[in-house]
């Protein structure tokens, strides 16, 4: 079942919407499902249905709602390409950490919820799963190739729950030298676990994407979930 869900910013500044899946048993563990840089659109919503399928309570909250509320678009056209690459140059990840904390706070007080809550988001999510990570209470965090993290490995002292990251080794739109800096900034981190995926193209989990691949997306996807089993319904 699926319904949207209205949350209220911690910042005062007004409500923004959230698409919510709940699992079959009504009931479970949070999955904090974080945008890429098209919106709450139908890739993200099957993420949440997803997670929802496998007995979490998951909702995908619009986080452009700042700048346009309900944006959902495609990577199809060079025009969503355009108002993607324009919104993601507007976008405050500040305010967008205090968005995410405010909707785990709401997600917590649910009554379906057990009180835990993981994340998982897909590049701008990606950057923001690790931010969450470094700056968030919450009981694990998962980015797929996330854009920009190796700028921020400073914060990496501050990871207190399970960190997982998943890097594609062609993704043109973190170069090599970014990538080596995140493996190798936090190779010490006992919390962090970063998995490489060689030829992987940037969005290779994401289904209907032209980089997807379906072998890649299900190990990487399998190590989520053995994750959130481990961190979120252990």
């Amino acid at each position: 079942m699926a319904e949207t869900i209205t949350i209220r910013a911690s910042d005062g500044s007004g409500e923004f919407t959230a698409y919510c899946a709940m699992p079959a048993s009504g009931s479970g563990p949070g999955v904090l499902c974080i945008q890429e840089v098209f919106g709450v659109n139908h890739a993200m919503r099957d993420i949440a249905e997803y997670w929802a399928g496998q007995g979490y309570v998951a909702v995908a909250p619009d986080l452009f709602w700042r700048q346009e509320p309900g944006v959902d678009i495609t990577d199809q056209t060079d025009e969503e390409w355009a108002k993607a690459f324009e919104l993601y140059g507007g976008f405050d990840a500040d305010k967008g950490i205090d968005d995410l904390k405010a909707t785990a706070a709401h997600m917590r007080a649910m009554a379906g919820c057990n009180g835990k809550v993981g994340t998982v988001g897909f590049c701008l999510g990606g950057k923001l799963a690790y931010m969450l990570a470094c700056r968030a209470d919450l009981d694990a965090n998962v980015g797929y190739y996330g854009v920009g993290i190796e700028e921020m490995l400073d914060e990496a002292a501050n990871i207190s729950a399970p960190l997982m990251l998943h890097i594609a080794e062609e993704d043109g739109f973190v170069p090599k030298e970014a990538q080596a800096a995140v493996r190798d900034g936090l190779a010490g981190n006992a919390m962090a676990e970063v998995h490489s995926y060689p030829g992987m193209d940037h969005a290779f989990a994401r289904i209907g994407g032209k980089p997807y691949d379906e072998e890649n997306a299900a190990l990487a996807n399998g190590r989520t979930a053995a994750l959130f089993e481990r961190a979120l319904k252990g």
